[in-house]
């Protein structure tokens, strides 16, 4: 009995696959992560500007410099506060642009595939609507082993900080702070004080980024070139319940 070819992941569409997700990251960091090369001199030139405005309204018989002095600070620290917080958000928007293109990706080609074998939507709705770890669960089920290549834990990892930047406090959350705390902290080291973190506080680094762009690279590299069908495939429950409703149908 001759072996049905599963899955197959075209040499040309592989490459294709991750010059697209390199040009997606690099253009990012080139067009909207480049925009804040300094915050603190912003800041320092916001306390300039402000003083410059207010000095034709100093009165040195009425006013003390000290209070001038001290409001052009409290300027210049609420920009590089607002700058900084736009930086997060903007590295973080980036982040999920990423993490989303490429599992849906994954499940587009993982649908494409199938077709060739399997006709009925039920499969293909299930692919669409099962979670991160159980279309993990249904690659390993095929033999590609993904869970215990080194470039996973980024990738779960990079899952849960996406989670929690769309949808705050939450399961994502207490499994990010128990497991990756470092997204917790403005730097790549821990922070001390991780237990009075919350969701407010997640924060990514421009190499924990380039970390995530590596480990979806790896990832489309890993996946098998053929994937062929044997007796032993064990498939999730998910994936055998809807097979067997498209064949009943």
């Amino acid at each position: 009995m001759s072996q049905i070819t599963l899955f197959q992941m075209w040499g040309p569409f592989r490459q294709s696959l991750i010059e697209r997700h390199r040009f997606y990251f690099d253009q990012a960091r080139k067009r909207l992560l480049s925009q804040f090369p300094d915050l603190e001199a912003e800041a320092d030139q916001a306390s300039e500007e402000w003083l410059k405005q207010a000095e034709p309204h100093f009165d040195p018989e009425r006013h003390n410099p000290e209070d001038f002095y001290e409001a052009a600070l409290e300027a210049g620290s609420e920009l590089y506060e607002l700058l900084n917080d736009l930086q997060d958000r903007t590295r973080l928007s980036v982040l999920a642009g990423m993490f989303h293109e490429w599992d849906k990706q994954l499940r587009d080609w993982l649908v494409s595939e199938i077709q060739h074998w399997h006709h009925g939507e039920n499969v293909a709705q299930k692919v669409w609507a099962v979670d991160f770890k159980d279309i993990f669960e249904l690659l390993d089920a095929l033999g590609w082993d993904m869970r215990r290549q080194a470039f996973f834990e980024a990738l779960d990892a990079c899952r849960l900080v996406v989670n929690v930047f769309k949808h705050g406090r939450g399961k994502s959350f207490d499994e990010l702070k128990a497991r990756f705390p470092e997204y917790l902290s403005a730097s790549d080291e821990i922070d001390p004080y991780i237990d009075l973190a919350d969701h407010t506080f997640l924060s990514v680094t421009d190499a924990q980024m380039s970390a995530f762009a590596d480990a979806i690279e790896a990832f489309w590299r890993a996946v098998p070139e053929n994937t062929f069908s044997t007796d032993t495939l064990n498939v999730p429950d998910w994936f055998g319940r809807a097979f067997l409703k498209d064949r009943t149908i």
